[in-house]
Order: C-alpha cells, then sequence, then structure tokens
C-alpha cells in the first residue's frame, strides 16, 4: 500500500478548543490534534503547520488568502490537505477555497467538530480521521467538507445545526460520497473530467455587502451603503422579488448601483430548491429592466464569495456576469437561458 502525504493545516476552532472562565476557546495545537487518531498512520503520514488559532467567527477573506497561499506554495509536495477549522465560518471558508483554488487534482479537505477533541465524547476524532482517509483516497479531488460522515462540495455546504452533530448538509445538490466504518462510497466520480490546470488566485474584493431583507424594509437603505460597497447580495423573500412600498425606492436604488457600474445580485433567503425571479411579478419586472444578477440555486456562502473573487479580477459587468453563470465547483446548476 502507498503511503500518502498529508500537510495538515490547524486554524483553531471547536475541535481544538479546551474550556477557560469565558468560555471555550481554541488552546489544542496540531501535534496534539494528530495524536488523537493514531490510526492514521495505516494508510498516510502528515505533516503539519498552524498559520493561526482562532475562533472561526473571527476568520475572514485575510485568512482565506493566507490559506490558499500556503497550499499553493506546498502544493507539489503533498498528495492532499487537511484544514481544521471552526464550524460557524467553514462554509464560507469552504466556498471560497473553491474558488481561490480551482480544477485541482488534490483534494483540500475543511474539517472541525461539534465538540472539542479532547473531550470523552466527541464527533471530532471521527470527523478528522475521515478527513485524513478521504483525502488519501485517490479519487478525491478539488475541495470538500468532510463532516459527519458526509463529503460536501465546498460551495454546496451550510451549516444548519447549531449543536448536532450532523450539523452541515448539501444543499441542492447530492453529497460528493459518504464515509461509513472506515469506507468511502461516492456519489459523485468525477476526476475524470477535469481539465486544464490547478489555478490559484491571490485577489479577493471584500467590498461585498449581505443584505437580508425584512418587511417594510427601506429601499433607501441602498443608497447608505452605496458609498462603502462594490457589491450588494439581496436575501429576498420566497422565489425572489423586491416589494414596492409607496415610491419604489428599491427600484431607483438599484438603478443607481448597476448604472455605476456596481453589482447587485439576488439571492433567496430559503435554503432550498433557490431563486426564479420570473415567476411573480415583484421579480419579473426588476429582472427585464436592470442588470442584475440572480444566484438561483446557490448556496448564500458561494455567491458572497464568489462575488469576492470576481470582482477582485475584474469589474466590467459583462466579466462578472460570464464568471458568475460560470460552474466552478458545483456551485450553479441553473443558468439564463
Amino acid at each position: 500500500m502507498i503511503m500518502k502525504k498529508i500537510l495538515m493545516i490547524a486554524t483553531g476552532g471547536t475541535i481544538a478548543s479546551g474550556y477557560t472562565k469565558a468560555g471555550l476557546t481554541p488552546r489544542i495545537g496540531a501535534q496534539e490534534l494528530l495524536g488523537f487518531v493514531e490510526e492514521h498512520r495505516k494508510f498516510c503520514t502528515v505533516d503539519m503547520v498552524q498559520p493561526f488559532s482562532l475562533d472561526s467567527t473571527n476568520i475572514y477573506a485575510v485568512h482565506w488568502l493566507e490559506l490558499a497561499a500556503l497550499i499553493r506554495e506546498n502544493y507539489e509536495q503533498y498528495d492532499g490537505f487537511v484544514i481544521c477549522h471552526g464550524t460557524d465560518t467553514m462554509a464560507f471558508t469552504a466556498a471560497s477555497l473553491s474558488y481561490l483554488i480551482q480544477n485541482s487534482r488534490k483534494p483540500i479537505v475543511i474539517t472541525g467538530s461539534q465538540k472539542p477533541i479532547n473531550l470523552p465524547v466527541t464527533d471530532a476524532r471521527t470527523n478528522l480521521l475521515d478527513s485524513l482517509r478521504f483525502a488519501s483516497h485517490p479519487r478525491a479531488h478539488g475541495v470538500n467538507i468532510v463532516f459527519g460522515g458526509n463529503v460536501i462540495a465546498g460551495t454546496r455546504a451550510k451549516k444548519e445545526r447549531s449543536k448536532s452533530y450532523n450539523a452541515f448538509s448539501s444543499i441542492n445538490y447530492p453529497a460528493v460520497a459518504v464515509i461509513l466504518d472506515g469506507r468511502i462510497v461516492f456519489y459523485i466520480d468525477d476526476k475524470d473530467r477535469l481539465e486544464g490546470e490547478t489555478r490559484f488566485y491571490q485577489e479577493l474584493n471584500e467590498r461585498v455587502l449581505l443584505l437580508k431583507l425584512v418587511p417594510g424594509m427601506d429601499g433607501t437603505v441602498l443608497n447608505r451603503l452605496f458609498p462603502y460597497y462594490d457589491c450588494v447580495v439581496i436575501e429576498a423573500f420566497g422565489v425572489g422579488g423586491f416589494p414596492e412600498y409607496g415610491q419604489d425606492p428599491f427600484f431607483h436604488e438599484i438603478r443607481r448601483w448597476t448604472d455605476a457600474g456596481k453589482t447587485v445580485m439576488l439571492a433567496t433567503q430559503v435554503t432550498h430548491e433557490g431563486s426564479d425571479m420570473e415567476i411573480y411579478q415583484v421579480g419579473k419586472v426588476i429582472k427585464e429592466n436592470f442588470n442584475l444578477l440572480e444566484a438561483y440555486d446557490m448556496t448564500l456562502e458561494a455567491a458572497v464569495t464568489k462575488a469576492m473573487w470576481i470582482l477582485g479580477q475584474t469589474k466590467d459587468p459583462e466579466s462578472v456576469r460570464r464568471l458568475f453563470y460560470t460552474t466552478i465547483n458545483h456551485d450553479i446548476l441553473l443558468t439564463p437561458a
């Protein structure tokens, strides 16, 4: 049996946390984490690095870029990568890395846990061992989350439970694989269909805002946000539409943003099945009159981080549209006709 060489990247999170008077906080280092899963020695060798140790609440674009750069620097030396990460922003990190590292023939796995690894009863040891096992599999590739026995494409993951071990779901797309008693069963095995070279990017535009509509919201809020953001992702109701309260401030403000070359994107607050703005008048009129983007079946985490990635490369509206509707790591199935 050929032993795979894996780089484990520890970043903190619950998996590495310990109890303090102020609450759980990352305290366990990479070497100690790995010591809890000695069984990995049967199928891989592991080197470790710890670029930072943070509660994932404190992880954002600067850290995503750091992780992407770290993987790029070590890409040729390892067969796969496992990132230990907190669960709260894990889906954002997985989505962002899907855009920063594209077409990877090597697996880049993000994992974590709902309980610290040093507790008697915890999901951490299983998740970490499963992640190392998946990262060592010859058919594994691309950016995925491994958690609770499921392998989820990095652009399709969402944390849907705050405490349960099955915290993450794959949204509007099947799980890539499941891991049962140490055996990996692939539902999607598409490594042979990869084309072109692995591509790394090192630019993100953080001037992207996610705005959640609430009934009665005044559309002029977009006017106040205009100077600070290059893109607004509006989380609308149902299949998607904008409210018409009196003077139609949403119409006016969307025109202001799009006329200025800024990006306006509509997504839905509903987790499953996606948006479809053409069904109702409140959505169709907007879509027909304004050059905005629609997230369709994408997760909010993917829509936001894809916008950051795209605007880090270009602000040309047509290029933004083309890149947004280009499928990357299974992120979007529905696109404009």
